[in-house]
């Protein structure tokens, strides 16, 4: 792929390029969780990364962009179709580091409300994380990113997109690039270059300089990081936007300021080798370099977000090995990124499609892309075979056996659960008349995957009290089902094979936030299995406290905050405050997916 083609698609034209797809003074995460991972860039030898991030009802909205092609069905549910879809001074010249950046006032943005969604695009209302920006903001810095749950994704990914006003105790950028760094850390690479260009980059504090780096680095495009190198050499890691210094006077065909830029890197010794020569081989692309340049990933033993961005940018092949022990949210980076080698973007996309980077529509139409390839690998061919086989062959019967054999076949859980993604609207288009065994959860679960909570009603009457099945309904149906009381639960807690009863414990959480039980028989319950769901802590209570004032934005991320790592790892008691809060804040439909997905996937 030519660069001109690569780095071209910079700005909304990468966007559009993607169809497929008050401080607070004590920590307010959950006991046991650590610091968030950051996003690493090239540093100084031996083991290079320039500056880090910084410190880095209706239905619930996935937010993923639908590819063009997916299966349809005749039956749609509101679950499913969410799934799926400063004042400037008159006459003022503002230059930011010897860049001068002359717009009419009409034609700046305010930095009193940034993000890309609207309410009648599917964000929060302006007010969702009230007044106390500094205080969202230091959540937002210790949150990991590695979130437990599929749909506290998609919600907490909508949150931090949505056209928020900012707060009176924080700049606009500052908060900006604390909501790109945690997208970025979740591995929503796209959705956090769209919060970065939603500020004028004259106006981008030196936080959101850094944080823009990074995003353009995870996005392959190194040709968005151009309009912040001025600001960038002045409050950031000089060596690293000098290499960038470099790219983009190549970009704009100087290759005498590029050669000398790089030249004085090397000779600082204060950037690995390797680092600079993947950037000469940008410049080599662009025509201002050496064409020759040959990069080897020997002794190379981790892949920062420089290393990704650059290689991906000039289709610089990544050693297995070097994937595989990536961090998480590089899964996302990848799959994202359209001129990714198709082979890893399908290596990459079960966790991107479980963690919920990817919805089920794009998941599907990546799968269908890469089989569609010339001589596709055979468990690939074999895989989108079953799934057609989901989707087309002629009875319910055939067509839910082939789905079997797709949820059977994933090796990890993960992988399982991303099968479930995938076949999630043939799912939803089975006739509730098919033979499907005593015990169809994971039937439920793949709808509940995408939200078809309405189809997922239709099989009420098939399941019998007590099931695995029936305790999914339980609390993802979008009406509380008839006969639910204490001993429903313990029916449900004597099939459990779950350790430690987790699973009847979310069971219980579930029902209790969703007012699905009255006190008694929640406290019966509780009994039974040796539960507190009313255990207070500075978590639960700063999420009841953002309930009581109406903030759905601080409620989601807070529930992000409780749900990091995996399931097994979330107490219960996080589970039954998560659904409450966002139940009273109005976020029902996402409480319930949330509270589905946890008996499915433990």
């Amino acid at each position: 792929m030519t660069l001109s083609l690569v780095l071209g698609l910079s700005g909304t034209a990468m966007a559009a390029a993607l169809v497929l797809p008050a401080l607070a003074q004590e920590s307010l995460l959950p006991e046991g969780f650590g610091n968030p991972a950051e996003t690493p860039a090239p540093k100084s030898s031996p083991a290079p990364s320039p500056t880090p991030p910084p410190a880095p009802g209706s239905a619930p909205k996935n937010g993923a962009a639908p590819p063009p092609v997916a299966p349809t069905l005749g039956t749609t549910t509101t679950a499913a179709a969410a799934e799926e879809g400063e004042e400037a001074e008159e006459g003022e010249e503002i230059a930011s580091g010897g860049l001068k950046y002359d717009l009419p006032p009409g034609a700046r943005r305010l930095l009193t409300r940034i993000g890309p969604l609207t309410p009648e695009t599917g964000g929060l209302a302006p007010d969702a994380f009230g007044v106390r920006g500094q205080y969202a903001a230091a959540i937002m810095r210790k949150t990991n990113g590695q979130l437990a749950s599929r749909w506290g994704q998609i919600l907490l990914r909508r949150a931090l997109a949505s056209a928020i006003d900012t707060p009176d105790t924080i700049n606009g950028a500052d908060l900006a690039a604390d909501r790109a760094s945690l997208l970025l850390r979740m591995g929503e690479s796209t959705t956090a270059r769209r919060i970065v260009q939603s500020v004028d980059y004259d106006r981008a504090s030196p936080r959101l300089v850094n944080a823009a780096q990074q995003v353009y680095l995870a996005n392959a495009d190194p040709a968005g990081m151009c309009p912040y190198v001025p600001a960038g050499l002045a409050h950031g890691d000089e060596q690293s936007w000098r290499l960038s210094a470099a790219i983009c006077s190549g970009l704009s065909g100087e290759a005498g300021p590029a050669g000398w830029a790089i030249g004085r890197v090397r000779s600082s010794g204060k950037i690995s080798n390797f680092d600079i020569l993947l950037a000469e081989r940008v410049l080599g692309a662009t025509g201002a370099g050496r064409r020759s340049t040959t990069v080897e990933w020997t002794n190379i033993g981790r892949l920062t977000s420089w290393r990704f961005g650059m290689a991906t940018a000039t289709a610089i092949p990544v050693p297995e090995a070097l994937r595989t022990s990536a961090p998480f949210y590089m899964k996302g980076w990848t799959v994202l990124a359209p001129m990714t080698d198709m082979a890893n973007r399908v290596a990459a996309a079960p966790e991107a499609a479980a963690r919920g980077v990817l919805s089920s529509e794009a998941y599907v139409s990546l799968l269908s892309a890469a089989a569609s390839e010339e001589e596709p690998a055979e468990a690939l061919a074999a895989q989108t075979e079953q799934l057609r086989g989901a989707f087309r062959l002629a009875t319910g019967a055939n067509r839910y056996a082939a789905m079997e054999r797709l949820w059977g076949a994933g090796g990890t859980p993960t992988q399982s659960y991303a099968a479930m993604v995938a076949t999630a609207r043939a799912a939803a288009a089975l006739p509730p008349s098919t033979e499907v065994g005593d015990d169809p959860w994971q039937l439920l679960g793949s709808m509940l995957a995408a939200g078809y909570d309405e189809n997922a009603m239709a099989w009420v009457p098939t399941v019998s009290v007590g099931s695995r099945a029936w305790g999914v309904l339980a609390v993802g149906s979008p009406r509380p089902l008839t006969g639910m009381n204490a001993g429903a639960v313990g029916q449900f807690a004597g099939d459990d094979d779950s350790a430690d009863a987790l699973r009847s414990k979310f069971l219980l959480a579930g029902l209790a936030g969703l007012g699905r039980l009255d006190a008694g028989a929640a406290s019966s319950a509780a009994s039974d299995l040796e539960v507190d769901l009313g255990k207070q802590t500075r978590w639960s209570r700063a999420i009841m406290a953002a309930a009581e004032r109406r903030e759905p934005g601080m409620v989601a991320l807070l529930a992000a905050a409780g749900m990091q790592g995996e399931w097994s790892k979330v107490p219960p008691y996080h589970l039954y405050y998560i659904v409450r809060a966002l139940r009273e804040v109005g976020l029902s439909s996402e409480a319930r997916m949330i509270a589905a997905e946890a008996l499915v996937r433990v």
